[in-house]
């Protein structure tokens, strides 16, 4: 980015003009490939930015202005100015995500409501299970082609690349667009996935990328891409994506689905004791969307018999132990999870002898987990002795055969004796506790 011009009709810099470049800093970078490009997707940022915010164009180019002064403090220093130009591109795109970002319309809140009246129908005749069969009714099933990168058999340790063939399915037409747009979603191990589906209703499919970027919470993001003219367009160029899955612990998902003639992704994003439902509209910049919250109230139970699958072994709890996991459980709200921290009080009682940093492991079991949600610490009496306890569970993992994954931990006071024992949870939807709003996509699964 050489100059700006000083009109507001050519707010947007026009980039790095090398034929011009006069500075030790722009004729650095004229001659490194990588600040070029760097520097031209600065300027294509930038423009965006300005065209979504007409009458913010005055403070945008001063502040564009003070950048371009320090960028050329770096000098012949390469490393400086791409620094200096990542911070000012993550900073643009951050604005830019913000002033585009799409905000719901009156169809949308129709939709929400749709989904609401529909789970509340489904409820009534299975309220283990009424989101599910809601949206089963309205997934998308047709009309899409699906296909993965592949590894090269010859060289089977590089990753798996973009597929060099044509896919069944894929269109001539659609396979030149997907050339031409040089799509290419390989995260960790070049992992990733496509589907091509017709979003907008123009007779041309679009592009959902799913890109495994591993990590540790296994994160795979998706994206969407418009179909324009020969080539699928990223409206933030990369920098955004639709939704993410958390594979480690969370509890998400995500769906297409049709709701008054428009395509949603029903993305799910649950807690112990709530669904929360996210209709995001694919092709546009994620901001506040309509939201859908299911809420249930479980039944906690211990099992008599207890199996550790790890081990292979088969355990029967005594009359006794099972009696005071039982009372203990019954301190566990049947329809929030309380994370837990140190509580107020001790949750066994503290000996006169013990002191100073060692009492806090009367107030709470200890450190979590980010792949698990903390339920409740609570004490569990056995035989007069005092134990430290803690419900766990998968972010609300519910299945039809085993009801909630859930597990209570138990250890005493010295914390060098733990034992875990699992914990069934059998839910129902709550009547009128499915309720609508209109918010940010949050969680700390993983969001």
């Amino acid at each position: 980015m050489l100059a700006l011009h000083a009109t507001a009709a050519q707010a947007a810099p026009p980039g790095m003009q090398c034929d011009r470049a006069a500075s030790t800093t722009e004729i650095a970078i004229c001659a490194d490939a990588d600040l070029l490009r760097l520097d031209t997707q600065l300027s294509a940022v930038y423009g965006k930015l300005a065209g979504a915010q007409p009458q913010q164009h005055a403070r945008l180019r001063q502040a564009q202005l003070a950048w371009l002064k320090a960028r050329d403090q770096c000098g012949s220093d390469t490393h400086c100015s791409s620094a200096r130009y990542e911070e000012r591109i993550a900073a643009l795109q951050a604005q830019l995500r913000k002033a585009i970002a799409y905000k719901p319309d009156s169809v949308d809140l129709q939709a929400i409501e749709d989904l609401r009246q529909a789970v509340e129908a489904a409820r009534k005749t299975d309220p283990v299970f009424p989101l599910e069969r809601a949206i089963d009714a309205i997934r998308i099933k047709t009309g899409m082609t699906k296909f993965a990168n592949v590894n090269d058999k010859k060289q089977p340790y590089t990753g798996a690349k973009f597929p060099t063939v044509r896919p069944a399915g894929v269109s001539r037409d659609e396979w030149r667009a997907l050339q031409a747009s040089r799509i290419d979603g390989g995260g960790e191990n070049g992992v990733a996935s496509y589907t091509l589906m017709d979003v907008d209703g123009d007779g041309r499919r679009d592009l959902f990328i799913d890109s495994y970027s591993g990590g540790t919470g296994l994160f795979s993001f998706v994206s969407a891409l418009h179909r324009e003219g020969g080539k699928f367009v990223d409206e933030l160029e990369g920098d955004g994506h639709l939704y993410l899955i958390n594979g480690r612990g969370a509890n998400q998902a995500a769906d297409l689905i049709k709701l008054r003639g428009r395509v949603y992704v029903a993305y799910r994003n649950s807690y112990y004791g709530v669904d929360n439902i996210y209709l995001l509209r694919p092709l546009t910049v994620v901001g506040e969307v309509p939201r859908l919250a299911v809420h249930y109230r479980y039944r906690l139970s211990v099992p008599k018999v207890q199996k550790d699958e790890g081990k292979g072994t088969v355990t029967r709890l005594d009359s006794a132990l099972h009696a005071a996991i039982t009372r203990a459980l019954a301190q566990v709200s049947s329809e929030v999870a309380r994370d837990a921290g140190l509580q107020d009080k001790p949750l066994c009682p503290v000996p006169d002898t013990v002191k100073d940093d060692d009492r806090d492991a009367y107030y709470s079991y200890g450190a979590g987990h980010y792949a698990y949600e903390i339920v409740r610490d609570m004490p569990v009496w056995v035989g007069g002795q005092c134990f430290i306890g803690r419900l766990i569970d998968w972010f609300g993992g519910y299945s039809r055969k085993d009801g909630l994954f859930a597990q209570l931990r138990v250890r005493s006071l010295k914390g060098d004796d733990e034992q875990t024992y699992a914990v069934h949870g059998l839910r129902t939807a709550i009547a009128g506790g499915i309720k609508t709003s209109v918010g940010k996509v949050g969680g700390d699964n993983g969001m």
